[in-house]
């Protein structure tokens, strides 16, 4: 085994700075900004506050990424940045914890298509295993769409993003709309949670989660067509854009809505357009957010599907995980891992959608989290030791990504924190186990 993950595909086969952004833009605009409203409903101006600082602290990880991404383009980042940084071992862990958090992000991006469908079907809103079953449903159903080869899930993303961005401008619109004509509610912050330091936390964290993927070029880097220059760009247009729509959009979303029609809602931008344009808007809303939720699904199983691959390329992980199909797709891989997806949403679909959702998206994001706070110390550390060149501002940028990535992670609820270090402390004994194997590789 090499240290260094080949490849099965053509030039033309790799994505581009097109498919790239959508990548990025896709996997961000997922569920999170259609679901988070009412979650994030109770804690009033908190979230409005968490908000920016999420997006503040995703961009100043976005430039530390984009600057690890010019100097090591290859491979995929949640091994190559740690590993150069800090050694194999590390490098492996952090590779595995941000596994574990594509695998459960893809199940609750299931779950959450079936919360904004269950406008259109109430009946898929009550825990049931029909429910459980189409969601499963929805999660194979784009894994096969990613064995059919890269390119085929890059275009499928460049789709949905296109559909997925109609309600996000369009509840701007809908609110520029209002206020031009003077027919807007007045925005109140009744009921809510005062402004504190824990409140903001964990709304920093809530929002996070809609910001998990801006590093989605960066995982997949032996997929990108010139890396070293399209993979940057592709990380800081991503995370720019998309956390400019959020800000504005979802502050709209919470502010024109009460907060108890914001909390018996499964889908809050139906909702919004269904109270303040008409219900047969708000019904067809609910499909694009749909559709939002799946396109994100669809990204985010192409990740899946390359961090155990590039792993089992430097004989991290078995040679069965690195095998490829005739499309280049880890076939191994991609079965494996959307069955373990598969089991989270069989196993919780008791709980009931919106406390599923709840729980899954503070597990998804305490794990992702450990790339991005061991991402800002590898840039930190190269950088001292000269191996990237990097001004005074770019520490100071990215010490605050690092700190900030730090306080996400405080601000989740301590079981789903628990969970994300007992599954990344999961990956220890195989690591060992193929140190020993086969001792001079990686």
């Amino acid at each position: 085994m090499t240290d260094i993950a080949t490849n099965n595909e053509r030039p033309g086969q790799k994505l581009g700075l097109l498919m790239c952004v959508a990548l990025g833009m896709g996997n961000m605009i997922g569920s999170g900004v259609f679901l988070l409203p009412r979650d994030l409903a109770p804690l009033g101006w908190n979230a409005i506050i968490g908000w920016g600082v999420s997006i503040a602290g995703t961009l100043c990880l976005a430039v530390a990424f984009a600057r690890l991404a010019k100097k090591l383009p290859g491979g995929s980042a949640t091994y190559t940045y740690a590993a150069t940084a800090f050694g194999p071992a590390v490098g492996f862990i952090v590779a595995w914890s941000y596994w574990i958090s594509c695998w459960t992000v893809v199940a609750t991006l299931a779950v959450a298509a079936i919360s904004n469908l269950s406008i259109l079907a109430p009946s898929l809103g009550d825990a049931g295993i029909g429910t459980a079953l189409l969601a499963i449903g929805f999660i194979w159903f784009f894994t096969l769409v990613n064995l059919m080869g890269v390119r085929r899930a890059g275009g499928a993303q460049l789709v949905t993003l296109g559909l997925k961005l109609i309600p996000v401008v369009g509840a701007v619109l809908v609110a520029l709309w209002l206020y031009s004509t003077g027919d807007a509610p007045t925005p109140t912050m009744a009921g809510t949670k005062p402004i504190s330091l824990d409140n903001i936390g964990h709304a920093a964290t809530l929002t996070l989660f809609a910001l998990l993927g801006f590093e989605s070029s960066c995982v997949v880097g032996d997929r990108v067509r010139n890396p070293e220059r399209t993979i940057p760009r592709a990380t800081l247009i991503a995370a720019a854009a998309t956390g400019m729509l959020y800000l504005l959009s979802c502050t709209t979303v919470t502010l024109l809505l009460p907060l108890e029609t914001l909390e018996a809602s499964n889908a809050a931008y139906a909702t919004f357009f269904g109270t303040l344009v008409s219900p047969s808007t708000g019904q067809a809303v609910a499909l694009f957010a749909a559709i939002a939720a799946l396109g994100a699904l669809n990204g985010f199983v192409l990740l899946q599907g390359e961090i155990p691959r590039d792993l089992a390329h430097r004989g991290l992980l078995p040679p069965v995980f690195a095998r490829d199909n005739r499309f280049a797709v880890p076939w191994f891989t991609q079965i494996v891992s959307s069955a373990l997806a598969s089991i989270v949403v069989y196993a919780n679909y008791s709980r009931g959608l919106a406390e599923l959702f709840k729980f899954m998206v503070l597990v998804t994001t305490s794990t992702a989290i450990i790339f991005y706070i061991v991402g800002a110390l590898a840039a930190l550390k190269l950088e001292r030791d000269g191996t990237i060149k990097a001004s005074p501002a770019f520490v100071v940028v990215t010490v605050a990504g690092f700190l900030y990535s730090c306080w996400a992670f405080y601000g989740a609820e301590w079981e789903p924190g628990l969970w994300s270090i007992g599954l990344t402390a999961a990956g220890l004994p195989i690591y060992l186990a193929m140190r020993r194997a086969r001792p001079a590789t990686a």
